[in-house]
């Protein structure tokens, strides 16, 4: 007669390696998503600093045409005194946006390392 120990042997070391990779493909699925949000935080940083530039820029500009017409006519100043406040207003709204984005820093793989950490703390033995 044949043993059964050696078939529930090899059927374990399968199941068990079928576990593994099913967590692993399932943590590497987890490190694509984080990936691809942090991807978009990067664009999502680079066009509020372009935008702050474009803003800051253009309120220049404005700046420099309202200075040269403020010793010209009298009734114009009102228009581009305005029309420069508000692109510097955004140009600093943008800016202090993009900077906010800055300090909160990347949050890069954390969901998947904190179900990394999960994973070992279930596999230690029991004390």
């Amino acid at each position: 007669m044949s043993d059964p120990a050696p078939t529930r042997l090899g059927e374990s070391l399968r199941g068990l390696a079928d576990s593994g990779l099913a967590t692993l493909q399932t943590r590497l699925e987890l490190f694509s998503v984080e990936l691809k949000e942090e991807k978009l935080r990067a664009g999502s940083f680079l066009f509020d600093t372009v935008l702050a530039a474009l803003f800051v820029g253009f309120g220049i500009v404005f700046l420099l045409i309202f200075l040269t017409v403020l010793f010209w006519d009298s009734h114009r100043l009102l228009a581009l005194g305005l029309a420069t406040t508000v692109l510097l207003a955004a140009g600093v709204w943008a800016g202090t946006r993009a900077a906010t984005r800055l300090r909160a820093g990347s949050r890069l793989f954390a969901a998947s390392l904190a179900e990394i950490a999960q994973d070992r703390e279930t596999l230690r033995p029991k004390e």
